[in-house]
């Protein structure tokens, strides 16, 4: 899978972690519309995620820009993103 990375995913507001994998040739934006999909469906509509939703590193803090493709950030295997 040299096209996709393994992270962790934490969403606060459901107190929950996920294992994702995601492409590495997408926007941020577009992974960011992704997963708020995924995760909508994985918790029945419980979580849903709007326009305003960012990813943030859990380590750095750092808040990745939507333009910004995924190969071009310090996103990782096993990097820990946090999706508020």
């Amino acid at each position: 899978m040299k096209n996709k990375v393994l992270i962790e995913l934490i969403v606060p507001e459901i107190d929950e972690k996920y294992d994702v994998y995601i492409p590495v040739n997408k926007k941020i934006g577009n992974v960011i519309v992704l997963l708020n999909k995924a995760i909508t469906d994985l918790t029945n509509g419980i979580y849903v995620g709007n326009n305003t939703t960012c990813i943030y590193n859990r380590i750095s803090g750092l808040k990745y820009n939507v333009n910004d493709l995924i190969r071009d950030t310090d996103i990782r295997n096993g990097t820990s993103l946090v999706l508020m």
